[in-house]
């Protein structure tokens, strides 16, 4: 029987090095649960980075990274300022590991952030802010929406390949709770767009004696006409009882 030692996060090694197969299976199906009794969107990838630092070795803090429409990037979830401002930096200059991560790879490792050749101006500009290592994993392509998860650590070399083969497990775990808590996100919000546009119709219908069809055409010229989204529209009706569209 192999004989097993602790890594830095807790999880068992076996004497290889490599990770215990077994307690990270239960690790991981854990970690599902959590994430399934998450309410909403935002506490799902709060709940994803915290975990991330618990369950993958050598992180000191993680977060998640997303692209929409392959230009707007931003930090949407993270454990702690130094990631926001590590991002930053490669928000900035355009390079760096999870923008390589997003775009090009799967799983990006830097053992010595300051000494990596691949990004000078992203290593350059984290030179001060105590980063040492990092790894980044690509969650999902969705389109022109890309995500990854980010682990940060204050010491170079943190990383070793039980932190990607744990990572690799994690993030795919991730990926799935996160595609679940948006697909939760969206339904609720067309839900509710269409009661709100329910409730604007039934108001020009009683109002003016439309019929439905009518009632709907009506704010769609109203939004044209104001280049106002239908669903503000209708909102404005439904809070206001006004209309701005010409009758």
């Amino acid at each position: 029987m192999r004989e097993k030692k602790p890594n830095q996060r807790g999880l068992p090694s076996t004497a290889y090095g490599g990770p215990d197969l077994d307690r990270l299976g239960l690790v991981l199906v854990d970690l599902a649960r959590r994430l399934q009794d998450e309410k909403g969107e935002q506490s799902t990838l709060d709940a994803i980075v915290g975990a991330a630092v618990g369950t993958i070795p050598g992180a000191d803090h993680a977060a998640i990274s997303e692209i929409r429409d392959r230009r707007r990037i931003s930090t949407t979830a993270t454990t702690h300022q130094l990631p926001c401002d590590v991002d930053q930096v490669q928000y900035d200059t355009n390079q760096g590991p999870c923008l390589s991560s997003l775009y090009e790879e799967v799983t990006v490792r830097v053992a010595d952030v300051r000494a990596d050749a691949r990004w000078p101006r992203f290593s350059h500009g984290v030179a001060e802010l105590g980063l040492g290592s990092m790894l980044s994993f690509q969650l999902y392509v969705s389109h022109d929406n890309l995500g990854a998860l980010n682990l940060y650590a204050e010491p170079p070399d943190a990383f070793g390949d039980e932190s990607e083969q744990v990572g690799l497990l994690f993030a795919a775990h991730a990926a799935i709770a996160m595609s679940d808590a948006r697909q939760i996100t969206q339904l609720t919000q067309a839900l509710g767009t269409r009661d709100l546009i329910g409730q604007a119709k039934g108001i020009l219908m009683e109002r003016h004696r439309l019929t439905g069809e009518q009632s709907f055409r009506l704010l769609v010229v109203s939004s044209q006409h104001t280049n106002t989204k239908l669903l503000d529209v209708a909102r404005h009706l439904v809070e206001s009882g006004e209309l701005t569209a010409p009758r």
